[in-house]
Formats: structure tokens, sequence, C-alpha cells
């Protein structure tokens, strides 16, 4: 990071390291302390990522540290490694830290930093919110004081009845103290965003929850007595915070468990920090986007210089990244001041962290569980298609049941399946799902950057499309045209949305056409859609595309009608001979102005037979006439029209407009009448719209632009032109 760079901004970076380093401080303990690791451990990893990652990182305005998705999996290294001696296990787990920082920097420089969108989003909210249950199950018992239980999720839910009877039963003072700490605690978290005071916002409800703690233990200071709850039940800290380094214990290199911890806190780190990246590019007011390959090696350099320290990974994190942004951070130095602060913090105010209940942590931890698994996690899966209800619960249970690893595994074979049936054909699917499928040229009319798909696009091919939309200037417009896929997934959908929202922020914008004639299962904008009738899940009259959205809005506009499909496909085309000899399969989007003299369409038709077939997608202009007029074809004096010269097809030449013949292929069966129809008006104004290419019957006019849907603009601009053909002839 420049110089410049470190001092642009600088009392708001400032300013916002502050504000997040009163976030960071509790999360950082309590999440060390749901890692089986000291509480020192947390703040450590905060330090070292903010400044390492600050220094040689490839975001702007991120925040690193400790992050909630490896709580499970670190806990569960500290467990198994040390075969329950819990010390020995830290120092393993150490071990296993740091060479997961060695494979993150591996991945950084492989260029490893696309890992994330090999996974289906689906699967990955649904291993999140396994994380999210294992957190607040492990940590409500914490919360209610209770240091022992151990066990599966599934064995931690069915014992929270018998914990609150203990507590009622058995619980000493103390303990009940710490757990009335806990629920207050985590009442302040519920209902922090509730309360409308703009003075109690000046403090992040975190540090609400350590006040309130230091505030108990000050009262029964000033009473006497001292405090109640016994030291077991308070954070524990060295004595000499920079004494005394761990040596992390690498002597079961040689053993599968240690490397599949290993593997593990690789894959859940890199995907938790790539995740967190994406979404604060989103955040980030100046519009920037990440270099996640660079990050990702920093990120690996934190992880091990923190693991040689005796810290956590070292992950960026979405909840403070947030905070950060909205506290109008400008660049990176705002990390770098929320670790120093936070540095400076635990060293000046060491002996009031020790008087913190582990109670008041674990009801953040609880919340911050709860925030991963919320029902409207479920509701919204459900929303998006029962398919994807299915991956997520599969990718769940299967996590809780059994390890990160093997849930993903899981999630990710499920999401495949699923994939296949919905296309009933296997080997087709199979086929085509790793071809190149992807095309990408500048159209010469509009200077659009038009990207074609074809066959099928799912979360495991979706990175040859992102790297064509990569390579186009923001600044630009762009038409991403699914006409010819057969299957577009809910992942490629909701990562096409974080494109659209960032070519908008730019100053571009990509459009998405060619999926209003697939089918969904539900209403939602980002389920998936296909060509085939999806019988295992189908409902029929699933939702419109926002292409759809908009043509209705434009119909609605000029006070014209919207039919998303028409009924007389037929009557539309009747009078058109070179649309007689095609096979209309659908007439669709049928926008029509007063007593259907104008109607704009998209048509889906086939031409030829097995072999030669050819599906073709378009949007056509339809403008019935007052009067009649010659039958021709205009068009511009293109490579096939150059063609059609040899083939004996000779267009009609123009000596008084020499520019206009040489520019453009007009075709009529009487030269006569179009070269009289074609006057000096005629022709300057077929020559200011002359990437239209125009059929006249002589009674009416089909108009065309592309072989591939109007974007909505486009389709405006037709109607425009429309209009004003028909006032220029009928007038």
């Amino acid at each position: 990071m420049s110089k410049s760079s470190i001092f642009s901004g600088l009392r708001s970076n400032v300013f916002a390291g502050f504000v997040v380093s009163l976030i960071a401080m509790p999360l950082a303990l309590g999440l060390a302390i749901a890692s089986g690791f000291p509480p020192i451990a947390g703040i450590i990893a905060s330090v070292v990522g903010g400044v390492m990652v600050a220094v040689l990182g490839g975001s702007y305005v991120t925040i690193t540290g400790p992050g909630n998705g490896l709580v499970v999996v670190l806990l569960g290294a500290v467990t198994v490694l040390g075969e329950g001696d819990m010390q020995a296990g830290y120092l393993y787990a150490l071990a296993a830290v740091i060479l997961s920082g060695v494979l993150l920097l591996l991945f950084g420089f492989l260029r490893f930093g696309s890992l994330s969108d090999f996974f289906p989003a689906t699967a990955i909210q649904g291993m999140l919110s396994a994380i999210g249950i294992t957190i607040l199950l492990k940590q409500l018992y914490v919360m209610f004081g209770d240091l022992e239980t151990k066990g599966a999720a599934l064995e931690l839910l069915l014992g929270v009845p018998t914990l609150i009877q203990t507590l009622f039963t058995d619980g000493s003072t103390g303990q009940w103290y710490a757990a009335g700490i806990g629920v207050v605690s985590l009442l302040i978290m519920v209902f922090y965003s509730k309360i409308r005071n703009r003075f109690f916002h000046l403090v992040p409800a975190p540090m609400w929850v350590v006040l309130l703690a230091l505030g108990f233990d000050a009262y029964f200071s000033f009473v006497g007595g001292g405090n109640p709850i016994s030291k077991s039940l308070l954070i524990s800290l060295p004595e000499n915070l920079l004494g005394g380094v761990p040596t992390p214990n690498f002597s079961k290199l040689n053993q599968p468990a240690f490397w599949g911890v290993v593997v593990s806190i690789t894959l859940i780190s890199s995907i938790e920090s790539l995740l967190s990246i994406k979404a604060v590019d989103k955040l980030d007011p100046q519009k920037r986007r990440s270099n996640t390959n660079k990050d990702m090696k920093a990120l690996g350099l934190a992880t091990i210089v923190s693991g040689f320290l005796g810290g956590m990974n070292v992950v960026t994190v979405i909840a403070r990244s947030s905070v950060n942004v909205n506290n109008q951070a400008s660049n990176r130095s705002a990390n770098f001041f929320h670790a120093a602060f936070l540095f400076v913090m635990v060293l000046v105010f060491q002996d009031q962290l020790r008087r913190i209940p582990l109670t008041s942590l674990a009801a953040i931890l609880v919340y911050t569980g709860y925030k991963l698994a919320a029902p409207a996690i479920f509701v919204r899966m459900y929303q998006i298609g029962k398919e994807q209800l299915l991956v997520f619960l599969t990718t769940l249970i299967s996590t809780l049941l059994t390890d990160l690893i093997t849930g993903i595994l899981i999630g990710l074979l499920t999401t495949f399946v699923v994939h296949v049936l919905l296309n009933k054909a296997f080997w087709l699917f199979s086929r085509n799902l790793l071809k190149p499928n992807v095309l990408m040229y500048k159209e010469s009319e509009t200077q659009n950057y038009y990207v074609g798909v074809i066959h099928f696009c799912t979360f495991l091919n979706f990175y040859k499309l992102k790297s064509k939309l990569d390579k186009i200037p923001q600044v630009e417009r762009a038409v991403v045209d699914f006409s010819l896929c057969s299957f577009v997934d809910h992942t490629v959908q909701e990562s096409l949305q974080s494109y659209e929202e960032l070519f908008e922020r730019k100053g571009g914008a990509l459009e998405i056409i060619g999926l209003d004639i697939h089918e969904t299962d539900s209403s939602h904008p980002f389920a998936v859609r296909t060509l085939r009738p999806m019988k295992k899940f189908r409902v029929f009259g699933g939702g419109r595309t926002k292409r759809q959205i908009q043509l209705e809005a434009l119909a609605q506009e000029k006070g014209w009608v919207y039919t998303e499909v028409a009924k007389s496909q037929k009557q539309l085309l009747r009078d058109h001979p070179v649309y007689q000899t095609a096979s209309v399969e659908r007439v669709y989007n049928l926008i029509e102005g007063p007593k259907k003299r104008l109607s704009l369409f998209d048509i889906h038709y086939s031409e030829g037979a097995f072999i030669a077939k050819e599906n073709i997608q378009t949007t056509l202009l339809r403008v019935q006439l007052d009067r009649e007029i010659p039958v021709f074809s205009f068009d511009r004096e293109l490579l096939l029209e150059k063609l059609s010269h040899l083939a004996g097809i000779h267009d009609i030449d123009f000596p008084e407009y020499p520019v206009f013949s040489r520019n453009f292929y007009v075709q009529g069966n009487n030269p006569q009448k179009v070269r009289a129809f074609f006057d000096a008006k005629m022709v300057s104004f077929f020559s200011a719209y002359g990437f239209y290419h125009i059929m006249s019957n002589g009674k009416e006019l089909l108009v065309r632009q592309f072989l591939r849907p109007a974007t909505p603009a486009e389709a405006a601009a037709m109607i425009e032109f429309g209009l004003a053909l028909k006032e220029k002839i009928d007038g």
C-alpha cells in the first residue's frame, strides 16, 4: 500500500477502524473460546490479519480476523487431535492452521481466486446454516453457564430441556448470575436494531454486551462482596500477553486425520473469505473490484504468522467489513487501524477483559449462529424452488451428521443429480457440461458486446461465462443471450445479478435475454430455468423474467397491451411467405398498439430438418399500413447478400443514390415500383435506420434487428422506429 493511499481519507479510516475494533474485540475473544483456543488467539488473528492484509492484500475495504465458519472445524480439530487433552489439541491445531496458511498462499499463486465459483450457492448456504446451528447449540450451553457438556449438534439439541432443568434445580448463585447476563446480552443483540435512538447506536451491540458485563462487575465491587461469578466462567488471559509464544506441534504430519483437518480449515477459510470479498465489493462506494488472488496470498501469509504466534486462521469477514464500509472507510488503512486499536485496547484494558463472563460472549455467538440459520433462509430457499430447498436441506443435514467436507461434497453431488433429473438426459447433460459453451463478439450495429451461451450453464461451467464478462469494460453495454441454452441454474443467475449491479455502478449496462420461454417452478427471479418440463418439481405459471417485467412496463407506459403468450400465433405472420415455411414454436411477449396496427413480439421458430434444423429466437415488429406499397426486402449490404449475387439473386440498384445502393441490399419482384417507392425522403430515412432488416408484403412490414431477442431498450427503439416509419409511409 503506497504512502499516498495510507493518508488519503485518514480521518474517516481512523474512525472506521476504531468502530470496527469495538465490535471485533468481543467477537475475537468469543470465537477463540468457542473454537477451543485461548481467548488471546482471536486477538492475535485480528491484529496480525489487520496489519498484514492491509499492507499486502488486494481488497480495499475488507476487515480480516477470525471467522464464524471456522469455529466448528477448529473445535473439532482441538478435540480430535488432542484426544481429550485440550492443551495438546490446541498445539496440534496450531500446526494445522499454519499448513492451511501455506495452502492458501499456494492457492493465491495458482490463481485459485475463482474457487468459490465452482460451488453451488445453495449448497454453500446449507453448509453455512449447518455451521450456524452448531455454533448456536454449542454456545447456548455456555450462555447458561455450562462449560462441561459436549457432543454433536443433535445430542446438544435433545439435551436443551435437561440444561434448563439442571439450571433451575442444581444451579449455583454464580451460575444464575452468569446465565442472567447471558440472557440479557442475547436480548441486547436481538433488539439492538429495533431501538430507535441514534445515541444508543453510537455504540455497537457487542460493545453494549461488554459494557453490561463490566457494569455488573463494577456494581458488586462498589457494594462489596466481589463478583459472584466464579473465575471459571470469566475470560482467562495470560499474565504477560507479550510473552510465552506457544510452540505448534507438527508430530502428527503422518496421520490422515491431521491432513483432513488441514484440508477442512483451508476449504472453509477460502470459501468464507472469497464469498465475503465478493459481497464487500458490492458495498464499496468507489465500485472497485478486489484482486482475490492477491488477497489469498496475504491471508495465507497472515495465517502462517498468526499460527506461529498462537493465533487462529485469518479470514475476510463480512459483518465487520460492512460496518467498516458504513463508517466511510475508503481504503485498506481502516483494516490496519482496526488492528492497532484492538492491540492497544487489549494491552491497556486486559484487567477489565478478565472480568467479562464467558456467558456474555457466548450470547453474541448464539445470535451469530441464529443469523446464519434463521427461518427466513429456509423460506427463501423454498421460494427460489423446491429443488433448491432439497439441495439446501440435504447439505445442511449431511453437514450436521458428518463433517464440513463431506457435507459440501454431498451438497455438490445432490445439486448435480437434481440438474440431471430436471434435464431428463444424463448423457446429454454430462456430454455438454464442460464443453466450450460461450461465444462473445462486438455487434457492429450497436457496438454492444454480445455473449451467447449454448447447451447448459451451471455452477460447474459458469467460469467460462465469467471469464468472458470479466474481459468487457464495465462502462460498456453487454447482452447475455440464453436463447440457445437449455438449462440455467440458480447459482448462475444469482452471480449474473452481481454483474448487472457492477456494470450499472460503473456506468455501463448488462442485460440478460433469452430466458422468457424457459420454464420455472417458482416465481423467484433466480429460479432454475429449463426448456424441458420439470415434472418432478414443476408448477406451471412460473415467474416472469426481468426482461418481461420491463416489456410490460414499456407497454403500460405507451398505453398499449402486453400479452405474455400470444394465442393467435399464426395470424401475425399469415401473409408473410418467408415465415409460412418455417415451423413456429411460439409467439410470446406480444405488445400491441391501438387497433393492433403496430405489434411487437418475440418469436421462436425453426427452419430446416434433421441435422440441418436451425432454431431461431428473435424479436419482430409488425407494422400494418394504410396504403399499398411494393413488395421488397431491405437490409445492409453484408457478405451474405454479396454471396447471393453469385447465386443469381441481384439487388436493386439506385443510380441516383450510389451511396445508398452500395451500402444496402434491396430486393423486390418489381424493381420499377421499388425504385419509385425509395424516393429521396425514403432513402434518407432508411439510411438513418440502416441497422434494421425490413420485409414488405405490400400491406404490412416486418422489422427485425438481430437474430436474437431484443433487449427492452432495443424493443422501445424498434417501436419508435415503427411509428416513425408508418407515419412516413402513410403520411
